[in-house]
């Protein structure tokens, strides 16, 4: 089995366990966000979204700070950014729903990708605010189409 079959099965185990909609969707996020599992910010605070530790911190939660790569003024940057640390996976994955929960009021697209129908539409939809990242949404659709056919929970 590959690297890449591995970390979207245990992924995806973690993702529903959290009761995260779309858990395989939401798998190749983790993948693509996480370099599957191996950026430093996964394998020191199993956080595989690039969540930012928020002001009071997550409960349960630690702050680890650490530079990132973002997509500003119409270029890549590194800046410093205070992340969340989580426990485990499925801790991560189920502070991710916490948060486009609480935030789908103030950010339509969270709330669009909350009430999507597919997976599909529930990735277009969060890709467009989560990210700088101008390309996100065809990233992890592309792991989608690439892996997940071939991935059965472990």
């Amino acid at each position: 089995m590959s690297i890449q079959t591995i970390f979207l099965a245990r992924a995806g185990n973690a993702a529903r366990a959290a009761h995260h909609i779309f858990p395989e969707y939401a798998a190749c996020e983790a993948a693509l966000e996480s370099g599957w599992g191996r950026s430093k910010l996964a394998v020191e605070a199993n956080n595989l979204f690039g969540q930012k530790q928020s002001h009071p911190a997550l409960a349960g939660t630690e702050t680890i700070t650490m530079p990132t790569r973002e997509y500003l003024h119409l270029h890549w940057t590194t800046v410093l950014a205070n992340w969340a640390k989580f426990p485990g996976m499925a801790e991560c994955f189920a502070a991710r729903m916490a948060l486009l929960e609480r935030l789908s009021g103030s950010y339509p697209n969270y709330r669009a990708a909350l009430d999507a129908a597919t997976g599909e539409e529930y990735v277009l939809a969060v890709s467009r605010s989560w990210s700088t990242d101008p390309e996100r949404a065809g990233k992890v659709l592309a792991i989608y189409d690439a892996h997940m056919g071939h991935v059965e929970a472990a």
